[in-house]
């Protein structure tokens, strides 16, 4: 029986600051930092030891991955990035205060942009500070100028069944440090969650989600490890 655990970066710069981020390239503050370590900390103390570890290409991410792996001992799991595993892109909220926001265009219309699973936000201008076309990590690739919760899974999908769902079909056990949203895309894909559901679905900061599988990758349980700091979970048929 496989298990995978879904880590979700620790709190981020912008997280703090309180703006949309997206695919902007922020680190960890320290205490992203801390909970990464403690991540690993619940990694080891669950006996987990991953034969790979699948991550985007944003440093929060990389770098909660690298910190809960090292807090784990487990020095010498390869790193997979990729993308597709990157958050959703926030398109012309990118770099915005989320509170500004509200005032500007309404709360139930930034309610809508945040939490609704198919309407994106705005898309983003060209040529802006924000712009990514020119980033050498998207290169050659048809990325995206705004993104929904669908549009996210539309990308994610495609990666987890080629990438990371057959490590798992071997026996293998995977951890995942990647992003709220990408997270949130692959929860719905694991547990057929209804699109009027997964927008309740949140994943916390640096509290890994373990998860174990059957044969057919279907959720047998699942649990956070830090219960102290757990979300609700989408019921396991």
């Amino acid at each position: 029986m496989p298990r995978l655990i879904l880590l979700r970066h620790g709190q981020s710069q912008w997280n703090l600051e309180n703006r949309f981020t997206g695919w902007v390239d922020v680190d960890l503050t320290a205490e992203g930092e801390a909970q990464a370590r403690r991540g690993g900390e619940l990694i080891a103390e669950a006996g987990f030891k991953p034969a790979v570890m699948f991550t985007s290409v944003l440093t929060r991410a990389k770098r909660t991955g690298a910190i809960a792996l090292q807090s784990a001992g487990l020095k010498d799991v390869p790193t997979i990035e990729d993308w597709r595993l990157n958050e959703r892109h926030y398109g012309g909220l990118t770099g915005l205060d989320k509170a500004e926001t509200a005032k500007l265009h309404g709360e139930d219309q930034v309610k809508v942009w945040r939490r609704s699973y198919d309407v994106p936000p705005p898309p983003l201008a060209p040529g802006g500070e924000w712009d990514f076309t020119a980033d050498p990590r998207y290169a050659g690739q048809d990325i995206p100028d705004t993104e929904s919760l669908k549009t996210t899974l539309d990308r994610v999908l495609p990666y987890w069944n080629s990438a990371i769902a057959p490590r798992l079909e071997a026996g293998e056990d995977v951890l995942i440090a990647a992003h709220g949203n990408s997270l949130r895309a692959i929860v719905k894909h694991l547990f057929d969650v209804p699109d009027d559901k997964i927008v309740g679905v949140e994943i916390p900061t640096g509290n890994p989600l373990e998860i174990d599988l059957d044969a057919e990758l279907k959720p047998v349980s699942a649990r956070y490890l830090d219960a102290g700091r757990a979300e609700s979970l989408p019921a396991i048929a």
